[in-house]
């Protein structure tokens, strides 16, 4: 009863969070991220009231199915985008510019925390610097995902946008595998080149192959069933075997290969899109379906926010550094790629705010550092991205949401549409008449 109290306390909350957020022109997104902390262990959990919040992470934690199928959503919706009519005109720079952007992004974090090595080397052991460098390419693909939903985002910006964070999970994972590598043999120089480079370009290739079948299955099952409700369950019967498939572990002698949740997802959307032509319109149906669920996965994200960090004033001034050097990265590594494919000015000027959002990839990145690492080092490498995931997350939609709207992808509702909608809010709370009463 209280895990199903928890989820509608979340629900509510952060529904309600939206409606005050509006009036300040702030997304969703940073409505349910701060409603999230509101009632995460670090401020309503710490009343020690039952279901007035969540008391501990381990509550938060016990949800965490919940935010798999969320992302499995999201990331099914970002391969959808990949039509090839439409990579036809934006592939090739959002290829070219999907890696470079990640390249230089893990430099210029690299250049600055190796710097700040040098300066303070009892606090900031080398091995960590190199990993922090390797985490700063990925990039969170939900927020970005959100806001551009939310205010029906369209133009060249987001043409070129959605490919490029999908594309980065990927690009991502071969960058981190080489650098943790590097960090690995710094620190023991006894580290399997070969494992901790094939185990994560095998993920990726294992995970696309994956995903690619079960987006064929998916669309010669789809011909078998005629009513959206039919349809609607087979996709998200799908999303689910996805995710649930994705958390396998499989040794191969000394290997031990797994799967991405969001590249197999991703590659289910990419392969449906281009081979059901009913995709557009399904694709609506289970958008319908996923909401709630999405808007868990924000909830849940900021109550797992640990406030604990800005306890210790190294960490925040490491964090801040890899922020500065990371926005830095993705802000001139997208402008520079972007002019050398010629893309549109909107493009070279704003992609690159809206690349800023970093958390589950990042995350997860952070976890396999801090269990092979341990000790001090992988537990500074954990407070770090943590710090700096909190920012990210808090800033980082809005700032997505201003780049998008003064590169023109994001209109103003004309002045007609608001009156239309304010007569009909007055129609719907005008006061009963008496007659009625009688």
């Amino acid at each position: 009863m209280q895990t199903l109290l928890l989820i509608a306390v979340a629900l509510f909350a952060g529904l309600l969070m939206t409606r005050l957020f509006d009036k300040f022109h702030l997304p969703d997104v940073t409505a349910y991220l701060v409603t999230g902390v509101l009632i995460g262990p670090c401020v309503l959990g710490r009343l020690g009231v039952p279901c007035l919040g969540f008391n501990t992470f381990e509550q938060v934690d016990s949800l965490s199915m919940i935010s798999d199928v969320a992302l499995g959503f999201i990331a099914f919706a970002i391969g959808h985008e990949f039509r090839l009519s439409a990579l036809k005109q934006t592939g090739k720079q959002a290829t070219v510019i999907g890696i470079v952007q990640a390249c230089v992004a893990t430099l210029f974090v690299d250049i600055a925390l190796i710097s700040l090595h040098f300066i303070m080397p009892d606090i900031l052991p080398l091995p960590v610097a190199i990993t922090l460098g390797a985490i700063a390419a990925a990039t969170a693909p939900a927020a970005t995902l959100m806001v551009v939903r939310q205010y029906k985002a369209k133009g060249p910006v987001t043409d070129v946008l959605l490919p490029v964070v999908a594309l980065d999970d990927a690009v991502g994972l071969v960058i981190f595998a080489v650098s943790f590598g590097i960090a690995q043999s710094i620190k023991s120089g006894e580290t399997n080149f070969i494992a901790l480079i094939l185990e994560p370009l095998m993920e990726v290739f294992l995970s696309l192959v994956f995903g690619g079948l079960v987006g064929l299955g998916l669309t010669w099952l789809e011909r078998f069933f005629h009513s959206h409700r039919n349809r609607n369950a087979l996709i998200v019967g799908s999303v689910i075997l996805t995710v649930a498939v994705s958390q396998l572990k499989i040794p191969v002698g000394p290997f031990t290969f797994g799967f991405s949740s969001l590249l197999v997802c991703m590659m289910l959307g990419t392969v449906f899109c281009n081979f059901c032509p009913l995709s557009e319109e399904l694709m609506l149906q289970a958008d319908r379906w996923s909401g709630p669920a999405i808007t868990l996965f924000f909830v849940l994200s900021g109550a797992a926010l640990e406030f604990g960090v800005f306890s210790d004033p190294s960490v925040i001034l490491i964090g801040l550094v890899y922020i500065v050097a990371r926005s830095l990265g993705k802000y001139l590594g997208a402008g520079w790629s972007s002019a050398i494919m010629h893309s549109a000015p909107q493009v070279r000027k704003w992609l690159g705010v809206t690349l800023f959002p970093q958390a589950g990839v990042a995350l997860g990145m952070c976890a396999t550092a801090y269990r092979v690492l341990s000790g001090a080092e992988g537990t500074l490498i954990r407070n770090i991205i943590l710090f700096s995931v909190l920012i990210y997350e808090l800033i980082g939609p809005s700032l997505t949401k201003m780049a998008l709207t003064k590169a023109g992808d994001i209109q103003a509702i004309p002045a007609e549409i608001k009156g239309r909608r304010k007569k009909q809010l007055e129609e719907v709370t005008k006061p009963v008449p008496a007659a009625f009463d009688k």
